[in-house]
């Protein structure tokens, strides 16, 4: 548990969120993240703008983790495929936030019960300081109950 803890903490130190100037915040009881980025010159495209590819970066890994986390050892979980779609130019500080509803962590339990594998949506916007949306990224998890050994 004190290695998790520490991850936590230092989750905006992984080289790629560094490099593009990404930081991390996990609450405590592991149910949000909050992700922003700077627009920097490591992350800004031909245009002036976030890169792509920083924008996706920042929104890759945190709903399996909070799959993960919340839905505990007895689920394999993984990402099966994404999408990103862009709305606006992302000049400055972009933000994301990552919850997923605690229902929503039942109905998934619920489904894998019932199947061999579920693969739930889930969408989050990437938002400027001014509250337009820059990029919503789709998310599909691949979830599934472990089977218990004998």
């Amino acid at each position: 548990m004190i290695y998790k803890k520490i991850l936590f903490k230092i989750f905006s130190l992984y080289p790629p969120f560094l490099g593009a100037g990404i930081s991390v915040k996990i609450s405590k009881d592991v149910k949000n993240v909050h992700v922003a980025m700077k627009l920097t010159w490591w992350n800004r495209n031909y245009v002036g703008t976030h890169f792509g590819g920083s924008l996706y970066s920042m929104c890759d890994p945190f709903f399996m983790f909070l799959l993960m986390e919340n839905l505990g050892l007895g689920y394999i979980v993984w990402d099966k495929s994404a999408s990103i779609t862009f709305k606006n130019p992302g000049k400055g500080t972009v933000y994301a936030n990552f919850h997923i509803p605690e229902e929503k962590y039942q109905e998934i339990k619920e489904q894998a019960y019932k199947s061999k594998k579920i693969y739930p949506t889930f969408t989050v916007d990437v938002m400027d300081k001014q509250g337009n949306v820059v990029a919503t990224v789709e998310k599909v998890i691949y979830i599934k109950k472990k089977d218990k050994k004998r």
